[in-house]
Order: structure tokens, then C-alpha cells, then sequence
């Protein structure tokens, strides 16, 4: 499913980093978590079809310096293209079929490009939509768990963290040239929406989580997203393949289609205006 898609989008939550680097200091160990994988595993997301992946996210300095310059150049080595970071890694560009694709990712962490500076996030994805056919936006924002799975339209403050204002990022980085802006962090599925013929997801889950994490009720979701856009980037048509995290089985499709029903009612309950239908087997297309 992954691979079959002309570009593959995801998050990269933590580093990719054998031994070295500097493990961030936890204030309280029993609520902090400091992530990473074997340098070996970054061939598993090339061989499940990867082109983009985010590296704006709260884990991907746990290891500091040396742990997300291991990440770019295990990423690199894989053929896999990356952006996130402030200064140095704020976008990247991949050709397909003579098609150019631009991403750009945004977090509220030290160290990546801020969801919280709309000025800067316009110009990054000004520049791209000028160089690129179809801009793709990443950002991780939004407060956590089952009880922020709707989306309010205004700042979210967790664990006392401006996690940004996901809404109106969303909105200004489409009005400066997005095409599709995906979200993710809040570790639930939160709703989508049309804006300006562009679709926004603004949570699709955690897809692939490490073992101790709760995967009770909406935290086992993790949808998979496919969308079709014309060549001006505007949406055509997508479809949700539901998805359910089991503990030591990993993501599977999910039968019951509970990502579907919970996407649904989302979207209903906090973007009523919008034009984007969802269909009870997960198509996505507009309303008549």
C-alpha cells in the first residue's frame, strides 16, 4: 500500500542512531521518553516504499547534535528525503515522473522549524510552491491523548507547551501555496478538512508505535491516507485505509473500520462547513 502511492509521506519519531550522542535529561524519567532505532532499521522504511520523511517532532533531538546528524545521513544513505530542521534541513524537493514535489515539516521543539512563526513557515513554503509542482506540509502540533482528539481552533497549551495553533498554521501555509498539509502529534486522529480545494489531516495517528504505549481505543488507530490531486495540486479524490495497532503484531488493516468511523464523526462535529465527504468505506471526495 505504501509503495504504490507516486510519493509516501511519515513522521519520523525519534533518531536512527547505533551508539553515540547525548541523551536529553528527563525531569521526571517515568514521563519522558527518549527514542531510538538500530541504524539497520532505516532500510526497512525505504524497502515499505518512504520518500518524505519528518523530522520536526520532539524526538528527534533525544540524542542531541550527533543523534539527528546520524538520522540525516542513515536517511541520505537510504535514498530517503527529509526536512524539518531550523536553518539547516527546512525543505526538501523530489522529482518523480517529471513531477517536482516539495516538502517542508513544522514542530514547536528547539532545534526545527517552528509551527509557531507563520512568517517564516509563509516564506519556506512561498519559496517551494515557486520551485515545485505539488507542496506537501508537515506539522507536529497539538495537545495529546484521547481527551484533544477535536480541534479547537485556537492555541494548544500541553504540559505547559505552546503546541501552536494547528488551524490557523494550516490555513496560512495553504494561502502561501500548500497543496496537502499533514499533522500529526497529538498521538490520536483528529478531523480533516478542505480549504481552497486542499486537504488538510490535521492527526492521522501514531502508525507504528514502540511497545510500552497504551494502544486502547483511539490510540490504536492509525489511519493511512492516499490522496489524488491534480496537477495544480487541488484535491480530486482520496481514501482512508483503516488501520489498528495490536501490541507485538503492529499495524493492521482493520476490519471494523474504526478510523473510518471516528474520522467521520470528527470531521462532522468540528468542520460541519466543509466540502470534504467521507464515505463509510473511506472514500474521500467532495460533496454535491
Amino acid at each position: 500500500l505504501l509503495s504504490s502511492a507516486d510519493i509516501t509521506f511519515g513522521n519520523l519519531e525519534g533518531t536512527i542512531l547505533d551508539k553515540g550522542g547525548t541523551a536529553k535529561r528527563c525531569n521526571n524519567p517515568s514521563a519522558c521518553y527518549v527514542f531510538r532505532s538500530p541504524e539497520n532499521y532505516v532500510q526497512h522504511f525505504a524497502d515499505a516504499g518512504f520518500d518524505f520523511l519528518s523530522i520536526a517532532n520532539n524526538h528527534s533531538g533525544d540524542f542531541g547534535a550527533a543523534g539527528r546528524e546520524r538520522t540525516k545521513a542513515k536517511l541520505k544513505e537510504a535514498g530517503i528525503a527529509f526536512a524539518g530542521l531550523a536553518g539547516t534541513d527546512e525543505y526538501a524537493v523530489v522529482e518523480r515522473d517529471g513531477v517536482k514535489y516539495g516538502m517542508c515539516a513544522f514542530a514547536p521543539n528547539s532545534g526545527t522549524s517552528s509551527i509557531l512563526d507563520l512568517a517564516k513557515a509563509r516564506q519556506i513554503v512561498s519559496k517551494l510552491a515557486a520551485e515545485c509542482d505539488i507542496v506537501l506540509v508537515s506539522f507536529h502540533g497539538g495537545a495529546e491523548g484521547a481527551s484533544h482528539q477535536n480541534v479547537p481552533r485556537r492555541s494548544e497549551t500541553y504540559y505547559g507547551e505552546n503546541r501552536g495553533d494547528v488551524y490557523k498554521f494550516s490555513h496560512a501555509v495553504i494561502d502561501a501555496g500548500a497543496d496537502i498539509v499533514f499533522g500529526h502529534g497529538p498521538h490520536v486522529t483528529r478531523a480533516m478538512e478542505l480549504y481552497k480545494g486542499r486537504l488538510i489531516c490535521y492527526s492521522l495517528g501514531n502508525f507504528c508505535t514502540y511497545g510500552r504505549f497504551s494502544l486502547n481505543g483511539p490510540a490504536g488507530f492509525a489511519p493511512i491516507v492516499s490522496v489524488t490531486v491534480g496537477r495544480d495540486g487541488a484535491f480530486q479524490e482520496g481514501q482512508v485505509t483503516p488501520i489498528y495497532q495490536q501490541k507485538a503484531h503492529g499495524p493492521k488493516i482493520d476490519s471494523q473500520k474504526r478510523a473510518i468511523r471516528t474520522l467521520i464523526e470528527l470531521t462532522q462535529a468540528d468542520f460541519p462547513e466543509t466540502e470534504l465527504l467521507i464515505t463509510q468505506e473511506g472514500k474521500l471526495t467532495t460533496k454535491k
